[in-house]
Order: C-alpha cells, then structure tokens, then sequence
C-alpha cells in the first residue's frame, strides 16, 4: 500500500465513516431482496458515499478541490440519515438500532464539520 492508504486509515473521519459502513452492511444483509431493492441500495450507496468521498478528497492536492468531496460527504450524510429515518419509519429495523446510528451519523456529522472548517482555516 502507498503511503497516502496509510495516513488515510489514521484519520479519524475516515475511520469513523468504516465503521458506519461496517454498521449499514449488518442492516442491510438481513433485508430480503425486495427490501434491498427499493430502500436498501440507496441506503448502502449512501453510506459508503460517505467514506469513499472522505478517501477522494484526503487525496486531492488544492484545499478546495479537498473541500468539494468533503461536502460531497457532508450530503452523503444526510442522505443517509434520511434513509435510516425511512427504515425506521417503516419498522425494517428497531428505534434501538435507529437511535445507536443516527448517534454515529450525528458525531461523523460533527467532526467532518470541524475537519472542514480547519482545512479552511490552515488553507
């Protein structure tokens, strides 16, 4: 792996956004074809958005080409914190599990704001 992977896997945005996808894969497995059919994919594609923009733009060189996937991730989140909502909603997975992810997207949310912020400030 190159040096850029590495560094990668120590950001804790990065990190944070794994094990949320960890997480949605859990969910989304049990779900019978149907349900990954019409809710399902779009909420695992999502997730995964998430990461996979964090990783896109930890390796763009200008900061503002690094901010544009930022806040490509920023609305990955919240697309994802709609989906959970609808899972929810229609009783495909517990408030328990509701609750424990929206926390998770709530924290990534906070700490991806701050990350942006400060790519800002140190431009």
């Amino acid at each position: 792996m190159d040096q850029n992977h590495f560094s990668l896997g120590k950001l804790e945005i990065y990190q944070l956004s794994l094990v949320i996808s960890r997480n949605a894969w859990k969910i989304y497995k049990l779900f019978d074809w149907l349900d990954k059919k019409i809710i399902g994919d779009q909420f695992i594609t999502a997730i995964d958005s998430i990461g996979a923009n964090i990783a896109e733009g930890y390796g763009r060189f200008h900061y503002l080409d690094r901010i544009k996937f930022y806040y490509n991730a920023r609305g990955s989140l919240l697309e994802a914190k709609h989906w959970i909502f609808l899972l929810m909603d229609r009783e495909k997975i517990s408030k328990i599990i509701f609750a424990n992810f929206i926390r998770d997207l709530n924290t990534l949310h906070f700490k991806l704001n701050l990350f942006i912020k400060n790519i800002k400030k140190n431009k």
